[in-house]
């Protein structure tokens, strides 16, 4: 967390980071508003949405768009991937290693100049399994 981009790390900013970064569960603004609001009960919702979208913008933190859910929030900035759970739409890493030579393979199959690729693995949790097995 020391390579910081531009951008002055504010208390509120400095706190919204600590609190992802105990987590591992990439949650919405609005589980980030209810980590932070712990710390800082007079904090607001759009206060935590712009500094959520700023550090997002100067890479700080990571903003998940995928799967047409909540956006979500990871402090890991390294290349990683998810996963992505179906049912409850929870998201976690997954512990793979980063396929680089799709960049390559991207790049032979296209006129884009590569920068990276996002991988988002979809299935079903544990716990969602586990409440289907009751059911049924």
């Amino acid at each position: 967390m020391d390579q910081l981009p531009n951008m002055r790390l504010t208390t509120q900013r400095q706190i919204i980071l600590e609190e992802l970064g105990k987590v591992t569960s990439h949650p919405t603004a609005n589980e980030v508003y209810d980590m932070v609001r712990k710390r800082l009960p007079r904090i607001g919702l759009g206060t935590i949405y712009r500094n959520l979208e700023l550090m997002a913008e100067s890479g700080i933190i990571l903003k998940l768009e995928v799967g047409g859910t909540q956006k979500r929030f990871d402090a890991t900035v390294e290349n990683h991937y998810h996963i992505r759970c179906t049912d409850c739409g929870r998201v976690d890493d997954i512990d793979i290693e980063v396929q680089e030579e799709i960049n390559e393979i991207a790049t032979k199959s296209s006129d884009y100049k590569i920068l990276g690729h996002h991988i988002e693995f979809s299935g079903i949790c544990e716990n969602c399994s586990r409440k289907k097995k009751v059911v049924h």
